[in-house]
């Protein structure tokens, strides 16, 4: 609508403009607190990427947190250009791993009762957590779920349970819980498509705990570890009645020329994990390690015999690494 002086409003059709791409403010910095929030600086500069990338808003935020503790200062805040050219970095990323494998890609939706629960292959997991989970890698030795779509037989939500190799959280589990060491699977990856419908976790993590109680009896209790500086609250594992039962001290993040690696990946690329070590037998590659304070990972576990009881918070544990 257009003000005439000359008369009353008249209706005009006025092109709309391009929206532009949000540059930077000098000075301007967001906080790694407010960025895990999605506070409305850092959700603005989110969907903007979004929008010019053409990739899931979901996706992209969790793979830039993991990568915006290397910026960080000490005091954990990113300078708000800096958090522009991760966001921008992390989606044309993203959109390369989108298309090689795009095949896998569930483009329809469907309400979760038509949905398939199935065991899914190596291959067909393996590709989607390698090129779509904020890790990018499969847990090697997993057995694989998924709730499939009903005519193309995508994955839409994924899972990859395996033996707890933790011990650490392993021996808390035998002398706090008596869950007996080997007795405890770990879900080690989740991922889930932007088409998928809502519960759509919490309903694939019933689903295995049937599975593997009826099928491997040896197991008493499932385990995962959320990272809440990716944003993860453990809502899906609450409302699949998942208790949270002790936390796991924060180490920094480890990233080999800008792109993040954890400890497992860095010791089957490099033979290890010491910086200083890697450093040294490794003169040309850029070895770093956040400085910024990290938040202390959650272990929330499932009894699969029975109703798993909830942990009040003075008793529960915070292990060291």
């Amino acid at each position: 609508m257009v003000i005439s002086a000359a008369g009353p409003a008249v209706p005009t059709v006025v092109p709309r403009p391009p929206v532009p791409a949000v540059s930077p403010s000098p000075g301007a910095r967001l906080s790694l607190d407010d960025c895990r929030r999605h506070a409305p600086d850092f959700a603005d500069l989110l969907a903007d990427a979004v929008r010019r990338h053409g990739v899931p808003s979901r996706a992209l935020s969790v793979r830039t947190l993991l990568h915006l503790p290397r910026l960080a200062r000490p005091n954990g805040m990113v300078g708000r250009g800096a958090v522009i050219a991760e966001l921008n970095r992390n989606a044309v990323r993203l959109r390369h791993d989108q298309r090689a494998i795009e095949d896998l890609i569930p483009k329809d939706k469907y309400p979760l009762s038509d949905l398939r629960f199935v065991r899914l292959g190596n291959s067909e997991a393996d590709q989607i957590f390698s090129r779509l989970h904020y890790l990018r890698s499969a847990r090697a030795g997993s057995v694989n779920f998924a709730l499939v779509d009903p005519v193309n037989k995508l994955p839409v939500t994924l899972c990859s349970v395996s033996p707890l190799e933790w011990m650490r959280v392993g021996r808390q589990l035998q002398t706090q819980f008596g869950v007996p060491l080997g007795a405890a699977w770990d879900v080690s990856r989740v991922y889930s498509f932007d088409v998928a419908p809502a519960n759509a976790i919490s309903f694939l993590l019933s689903k295995v705990r049937q599975v593997i109680r009826r099928e491997i009896p040896s197991v008493q209790l499932l385990t995962t570890a959320v990272d809440p500086n990716l944003g993860f609250v453990g809502a899906s594992y609450r409302a699949a009645n998942w208790q949270q039962w002790m936390s796991i001290q924060a180490r920094p993040y480890l990233y080999v020329d800008g792109i993040y690696a954890s400890p497992r990946q860095l010791r089957t690329r490099f033979g290890g994990a010491n910086l200083v070590e890697l450093r040294a037998a490794n003169p040309r590659g850029r070895f770093e390690q956040s400085r910024a304070k990290l938040l202390d990972s959650v272990i929330f576990c499932c009894r699969l015999r029975g109703e798993t009881e909830p942990v009040p918070e003075d008793d529960q544990r915070r292990l060291r690494r």
